[in-house]
This record gives C-alpha cells, sequence and structure tokens, in this order.
C-alpha cells in the first residue's frame, strides 16, 4: 500500500487589486514542484503490488507500484542493481525505498527506488537466494548429473511424514494405477526445527538400503516457513548424492523448494509423483502396440522407397528420364541462339547505319564537293601554296585555278583586297 502523507499547505494567494507576478514557463514550474517533492520525500518507503515491470535496452527497471485505487511509477537505475537479491515481477509484493521526483518530459512524478525487498519475506527470501547460488556453483543443480527414472519400478521408497496428506494422495494414487508397486514409507518430520537433519538422514538411508528402486521426497503445501526444511543445504546435498533416481514433489504447484533444483525429477504435487512412477500396465500395452505399427509402417514406407526406386531404373523409365532432363536444356539452347542472332543482327544494324552517316558526313566536308557547286581552289602557279587573300597576290603571277573536274592558269591582272575593318569592329 501507499503510504499516507499529509496535506500540503496552501501556498500565499494574490490579494485583491494586487498585481499578480509574471507568468511560470513549464520548466520553471516542474522545477519547483521537484524541489518542493525532493526536500519533503527524500527518503521514503513505499509498499505496493509490482505491475507493468519493464527492463530497458540500457539496463534500468520501469514498473508501477499499484493497490486498489492508486498507483505510482518507480524507476530502478542500473547502478542499484547490486543491491537486489530478485528480480521483480508482476504481483510480487515489495517494498520500494527511494526519493520521490518529477520526470520533465512528461510532467509525472515518480519514485528514484534506491532498494527493493519483498513485502514480509525478503528477509527469507534473500537467505534462499543466496543459498541456491552457492549450491549451483558447486554444480548439484547441473543436468549432467541427473539420472533417468525407472520405466517399471516394483518399488518405490518414500521419504514423507507417514501421517500427512501426502503419504495418504501418493499411496491412493498408486493404488489406482498399478497395484503390483511395492510402497516403503521411510518416516520422517516434515517441518519443525530438527526437519532438515532427519529427511536428509532418511534419504540417505533409502539409497543406501536400497529400500526402493525410485525415492520421492514429498510433503503436501505450506507457507515458506513450512517448505524451508527442503531447502535446507543438508537435503539438497542428500537428494543429490543419492545413486537412486530421486523425484522432489514438495508442496503444490506453484511451491518450490532447492531439493526440487537438486532431484532426478521434480512432480508438482505428490500425486503427480505417484503418476511418474505408475505407468499402468494398460499404458505400456498400448506404447508397445503403438511402437509396433509405427516400425511396421517404417518398414513398409522404406521397402515401397526401394521398390520406387527400382522402377526408375528399368531401361524405358531411364529413357524416358534421360529425355525429361534433355528437352528444357535443348531448349534452353534453342531459345538461348535466337536471343544470340537477334542480338548480333541489331548490333549489325547499328554498325551500318552509324557507317552511312560517317559517309554522309565525310562526303559533305569533302572539298570536291564543295568545287562541285560552283566554287574554285586558287594556289600560286610556282609554289603551289594555296592563295586565300588578294594580298597574297600581285599583278602578272600566275595562278592555278583547279575546277571540280579541270583546272587551268591564269595571270593576275589587278590585286583588290578588301578594307581592313578597325580592330575594335568599327566602334
Amino acid at each position: 500500500m501507499l503510504r499516507r502523507v499529509r496535506s500540503w499547505p496552501q501556498g500565499p494567494r494574490t490579494a485583491p487589486g494586487v498585481r499578480a507576478r509574471r507568468a511560470f514557463t513549464v520548466s520553471e514550474l516542474t522545477g519547483r514542484i521537484r524541489g518542493l517533492l525532493e526536500g519533503q520525500f527524500g527518503n521514503v518507503v513505499v509498499e505496493g503490488e509490482v505491475s507493468g515491470f519493464r527492463p530497458s535496452g540500457a539496463g534500468h527497471y520501469y514498473f508501477n507500484l499499484v493497490d486498489r485505487q492508486a498507483s505510482l511509477s518507480v524507476a530502478l537505475f542500473k547502478n542499484r542493481h547490486y543491491l537486489l537479491t530478485f528480480i521483480p515481477g508482476d504481483g510480487m509484493l515489495v517494498r520500494v525505498r527511494g526519493a520521490v521526483s518529477v520526470y520533465g518530459p512528461r510532467g509525472s512524478y515518480q519514485l528514484i527506488a534506491e532498494s527493493i525487498e519483498r513485502a514480509g519475506e525478503g528477509d527469507l527470501l534473500a537467505l534462499l537466494e543466496q543459498r541456491k547460488r552457492g549450491l549451483a556453483a558447486a554444480g548439484l543443480f547441473d543436468a549432467a548429473r541427473k539420472q533417468p527414472l525407472p520405466l517399471l519400478p516394483r518399488r518405490v521408497a518414500v521419504v514423507t511424514s507417514p501421517t500427512g496428506a501426502a503419504v495418504r494422495d501418493l499411496l491412493r494414487v498408486l493404488g489406482r494405477r498399478n497395484a503390483g508397486v511395492d510402497v516403503v514409507v521411510v518416516p520422517t518430520p516434515v517441518q519443525g526445527p530438527d526437519a532438515a537433519e532427519r529427511i536428509a538422514r532418511a534419504v540417505r538411508t533409502a539409497d543406501r538400503w536400497r529400500l526402493g528402486d525410485v525415492i520421492i521426497v514429498t510433503r503436501g503445501g505450506g507457507s515458506l516457513e513450512d517448505l524451508l526444511p527442503f531447502s535446507d543445504e543438508r537435503v539438497v546435498r542428500a537428494v543429490a548424492a543419492a545413486a537412486t533416481p530421486v523425484i522432489s514433489a514438495v508442496g503444490h504447484e506453484v511451491d518450490s523448494a532447492l531439493c526440487d533444483l537438486a532431484a532426478d525429477h521434480r512432480a508438482a504435487t505428490p500425486s503427480a509423483a505417484a503418476e511418474v512412477v505408475a505407468a499402468p500396465r494398460s499404458e505400456l500395452q498400448r506404447r508397445v502396440a503403438a511402437l509396433r505399427a509405427n516400425l511396421g509402417a517404417a518398414l513398409e514406407a522404406r521397402a515401397q522407397r526401394y521398390r520406387t526406386r527400382l522402377e526408375r531404373c528399368r531401361a524405358d523409365n531411364l529413357e524416358r528420364s534421360l529425355r525429361l532432363a534433355l528437352h528444357p536444356r535443348q531448349q534452353r539452347l534453342d531459345e538461348a541462339r535466337a536471343m544470340l542472332s537477334h542480338a548480333a543482327g541489331n548490333h549489325a544494324r547499328t554498325l551500318r547505319h552509324r557507317l552511312e552517316l560517317a559517309a554522309h558526313g565525310v562526303e559533305a566536308a569533302s572539298p570536291r564537293a564543295i568545287l562541285q557547286r560552283g566554287y574554285a581552289a586558287v594556289t600560286d602557279a610556282a609554289t603551289g601554296a594555296y592563295v586565300t587573300s588578294a594580298r597574297q597576290v600581285r599583278p602578272a603571277q600566275e595562278v592555278r585555278v583547279q575546277l571540280h573536274r579541270d583546272a587551268f592558269r591564269a595571270a593576275v591582272t589587278a590585286a583588290e583586297p578588301a578594307a581592313e575593318e578597325p580592330a575594335d569592329g568599327g566602334l
């Protein structure tokens, strides 16, 4: 539950007729609220139920503390994780110590957690978690050391209280499912100050004297304190060291003990443990019949596969298979040949068109084509130099005039050079 807090005193109000002060910015008002909350609730403890637990990608934990009437946002940052002995989960009743602050971007208040513990059971669960880590480090919970259970045990040793409900449930299920199983009850108290030592001793006794093909360590449900003997290190080590396969069936479905982790098999309830060790003969017969049917079907399927392969090896089938394999390749070859021929034709047409364009260009630029249009080329008859200006000749000089098809020589009677234009274009 959220702690009850006293009401805030009201701040000063603006008197009638007095001009109000300037407006706050959002950041200013949020900062003042944060200062008030952090000053008044700098170290509070709040109890509530975890809801919406969500770890962030950066490693921080965010969740809500809720009760029947309210909800409070909580943030636990990564640098405080080392104080945790468990990972919070939805539905857990926890007690959170921290400071109330305001998250400016959303304008919402939240509890910045410094530490978290389970409400009412925090110390006990921390002890169990520490013990669990130590036993796990010793290899007692490794899957590689677990033994398979016997398929048809003839005798079962049950370590439990002879007067408890667990042994009655177990005997009832064993009697109903398979009357041929013998049961040896190894009596021991299942709670109390000396229960752990006596449970461990009973497990060692059942194992040493081979009192059963399998050992069931069991008791009915109870509180965390009631189940504590089955999480005692002596019991866990006795279960892990047993050469006889061990089934742990402590409490009900939601209960758990450390001996569950060390046992070769964990059953949710004593009745479930009895179901595991007492497979009925009818069930075994059904399994054998199913195996026989599956084996026959598998053999028939394999024989059919071999017959199909032999059928494919016949001469006519081989020929047909070869044709079917070659036809697509021949078709792809024909298509490739047609595509290549088409591409070559297109390329040749493109080259031919380019050649024609080049020929037309050369023909148009040929001096003979120019002379054919009535122009003439004049050269000095003595030197053969082209005459391009009247200033290059003098009267009585002999020149050669080249026409389209023939030429003639002539003497210059007069030169008529064009008037020179000014360098600036006449401006």
